[in-house]
C-alpha cells in the first residue's frame, strides 16, 4: 500500500534577524523551543532574504520567483500603485491543493491586496484582522502610546496576538490531522516586527542595561549614502544613544522569547497527535531588522545583514537530524518552491521557471551539486520615505551594492562584519569591486531583472561609471 505524502507545516516570524534565535549563539535571546526544534533539523546558517520587505517577500515565497519579475516592487502601503501576484500565477501552495493536500493559512498575509489566502490553494485563513477584532472586543479601553518603538502590552499573554495564533493553528491541527489526508498548515506571525509589546512575564524578561550593542551600532555614516542618516531623521532617532536602544532592544529580544513559547505549543500538539513523523517542518522570517543597528529603525533603504540574512531551519519526517550547514549559501525564500517540489516529487509541467534551487541534497545527505551559488544576490526598490533603488551582492568576505542614485556601498566582511566601513571609494578595493560590478550585473540579467535593460544603467555596472564620493 501507498504511503500517505507527507504534511507541510511553515512557521515564519516576521522581521526575526539571524542573530536573534538562541541557537546563534550570537545575542542573548532565549529561544528554548526554536533551539530544541533546530537540534533536530538541518539548520542553514547562510540563509538570506533576496528581498527584505514584506509584501515581495512573501509573494515571492509562494511563486518561487523574484518580485521584480512580476511587478511586486513594495508594500501595499507604499505611495505608488503596487503590482501583486495574482491567483492566476503559479504557486506551490495551488500545486499542494491540485495533489489533494488540505490547507490552512493563519496569520500576516501580504501577497495580494484583494485576494486572500483562498484564492492561492488555501482552504481557509485567519487574518491579522481577526486578531484586531477579537482584541477589540474582549479590551476595548487598551490604547498603546509610544507608537513604533513599542511598550509593554497590557493584553494578557494567552489572549496576545501570538498566543491566540498559536491556539488556532493548535486547533487547525487537529482538525487537518482528523480528515486523514495530507495537509499544509501555514503559519505567518506577524512579530518581532516593531511595534514590540511583549505581554506578562516577557514584557520585563529582559534588562535594558544588559543589552549587548549590535556589532553594526558605532556607525558614523563617513562616505555611506545620504538616505542612511536621512533615515534617521525620519524616524526622530538621530541623537539617540545605546542606553535610547536598549529598552527598544529589549522589547524587541522580550517578543522574540514570546513567539517562542507560542511555537512551542504548535510543535507539541504536532508531537500529541502524533503527527511528527509524517511532518516537514519549516522555521524561517522573511527578513531582518535593524532595530538600533547603524542607528536605525525598521529595514528600509539598507541592505545589511541586519536585514537580509534570516534563520532556516528544516526538520523532515521521521529523520534524525542535527546538521548544520555553514558553508553554503542559500536563498529562504527562492529556494522553498523547488524543495518542497522536490521532497514531496510534484509534477509542476505548467509552472514558470523557479529561480531557486532545491535544498533536498542538504536534507538528505544527498550528493551536493558542483556548482552550488557561492553569493547572494539582493534587492530593494523603495518605500515610505521615497524611491530608492538598490541591488547586492554578497560572497563570504565580501559585499557590494549597486545604490543607483546614490554612491555604491562595499565593505570586507572579514575585517569589517559590522559593515562600518565603506571601501568604495578606495583605490586598493578597486578591482574586487569591478569584479563584482560584473558578477552582478550578469546574476540580474540571468534573473530578468528589468533594472540593468538599459544602456545608462548597464554603463554603471560593466564600466564603473559611477562617482565614489559625493
Amino acid at each position: 500500500m501507498q504511503t500517505r505524502s507527507p504534511n507541510v507545516l511553515l512557521i515564519t516570524a516576521d522581521q526575526l534577524r539571524h542573530d536573534c534565535v538562541g541557537y546563534s549563539g550570537q545575542y542573548p535571546v532565549q529561544t528554548p523551543h526554536l533551539d530544541r526544534f533546530a537540534a533536530q533539523s538541518t539548520v542553514f546558517d547562510q540563509a538570506y532574504s533576496h528581498v527584505p520587505l514584506c509584501c515581495p517577500a512573501r509573494q515571492s515565497l509562494l511563486h518561487g520567483r523574484r518580485p521584480e519579475t512580476f511587478g511586486g516592487l513594495w508594500n501595499y502601503n507604499a505611495f505608488l500603485p503596487v503590482g501583486s501576484l495574482q491567483p492566476e500565477h503559479f504557486t506551490w501552495s495551488g500545486l499542494l491543493s491540485d495533489n489533494g493536500y488540505r490547507s490552512a493559512y493563519i496569520g500576516k498575509w501580504g501577497v495580494n491586496p484583494e485576494h486572500d489566502a483562498t484564492a492561492f490553494g488555501y482552504d481557509s485563513y485567519v487574518s491579522e484582522a481577526d486578531y484586531q477584532a477579537f482584541r477589540k472586543q474582549r479590551y476595548p479601553d487598551i490604547e498603546f502610546k509610544n507608537g513604533y518603538f513599542g511598550e509593554a502590552s497590557p493584553v494578557p499573554l494567552g489572549d496576545s496576538q501570538t498566543h491566540w495564533m498559536a491556539d488556532r493553528a493548535v486547533s487547525t491541527l487537529r482538525q487537518l490531522e482528523s480528515e486523514g489526508k495530507p495537509w499544509h498548515l501555514a503559519v505567518h506571525f506577524p512579530e518581532p516586527h516593531l511595534p514590540c509589546r511583549p505581554s506578562g512575564k516577557f514584557a520585563e524578561m529582559y534588562d535594558p542595561a544588559a543589552m549587548p550593542e549590535w556589532a553594526g551600532f558605532r556607525e558614523t555614516f563617513q562616505g555611506k549614502p545620504y538616505i542612511q542618516r536621512q533615515q534617521l531623521l525620519n524616524w526622530g532617532v538621530e541623537d539617540y544613544t545605546w542606553a535610547d536602544w536598549a529598552p527598544i532592544v529589549a522589547r524587541y529580544y522580550g517578543i522574540i522569547s514570546q513567539l517562542d513559547e507560542a511555537i512551542g505549543s504548535i510543535l507539541a500538539e504536532l508531537d500529541a497527535l502524533d503527527a511528527s513523523a509524517d511532518t516537514i517542518v519549516i522555521f524561517t522570517a522573511d527578513h531582518g531588522d535593524m532595530c538600533g543597528s547603524h542607528g536605525m529603525m525598521d529595514k528600509h533603504y539598507i541592505l545589511y545583514d541586519d536585514v537580509v540574512r534570516v534563520p532556516l531551519a528544516i526538520r523532515l519526517p521521521g529523520k534524525d537530524q542535527t546538521g548544520r550547514v555553514d558553508s553554503r549559501f542559500v536563498y529562504n525564500l527562492l529556494d522553498m518552491a523547488p524543495t518542497l517540489i522536490d521532497l514531496l516529487e510534484l509534477a509542476t509541467k505548467n509552472s514558470p521557471q523557479l529561480q531557486g534551487r532545491s535544498l533536498k541534497p542538504f536534507l538528505t545527505g544527498g550528493p551536493e551539486a558542483a556548482d552550488w551559488r557561492d553569493s547572494i544576490v539582493a534587492s530593494y526598490n523603495g518605500q515610505q520615505f521615497g524611491l530608492y533603488t538598490q541591488r547586492m551582492i554578497r560572497t563570504r568576505t565580501w559585499k557590494y551594492i549597486w545604490n543607483l542614485t546614490d554612491v555604491d556601498e562595499c565593505y570586507d566582511l572579514t575585517a569589517d562584519p559590522g559593515e562600518l566601513v565603506n571601501l568604495i571609494a578606495q583605490p586598493e578595493s578597486a578591482p574586487i569591486i569591478k569584479k563584482l560590478r560584473t558578477r552582478l550585473y550578469e546574476q540580474l540579467a540571468l534573473d530578468g531583472d528589468p533594472v540593468i535593460n538599459n544602456e545608462w544603467m548597464s554603463h554603471q555596472l560593466l564600466d564603473g561609471a559611477k562617482l565614489a564620493s559625493r
